[in-house]
């Protein structure tokens, strides 16, 4: 199952956007929609529950990418008996 990530934004538009550094990853432009809902929203936590999730659903998603990605590795180190 491939997994669909959003186009990922460019440095000079994370710059613009004011991303934080440790912030600027594959989920970054699903980030500048809900922080544009929560600044407008005056930070209540039940406005942007949709952009909230599909960030947070991103980041999951990144997360397990990483995880097989470092396990595909491993694997590939005992194979050439590296470890």
């Amino acid at each position: 199952m491939a997994v669909e990530f959003p186009e990922p934004l460019s440095h000079e538009e994370m710059k613009e956007h004011k991303i934080p550094l440790a912030y600027r990853d594959r989920c970054a432009r699903l980030l500048v929609p809900l922080n544009k809902c929560r600044v407008e929203g005056w930070y209540m936590p039940w406005n942007c529950e949709h952009e909230r999730h599909a960030y947070e659903s991103c980041q999951y998603l990144d997360f397990k990418r990483r995880v097989k990605e470092l396990e595909e590795l491993r694997s590939q180190r005992r194979a050439a008996g590296e470890e």
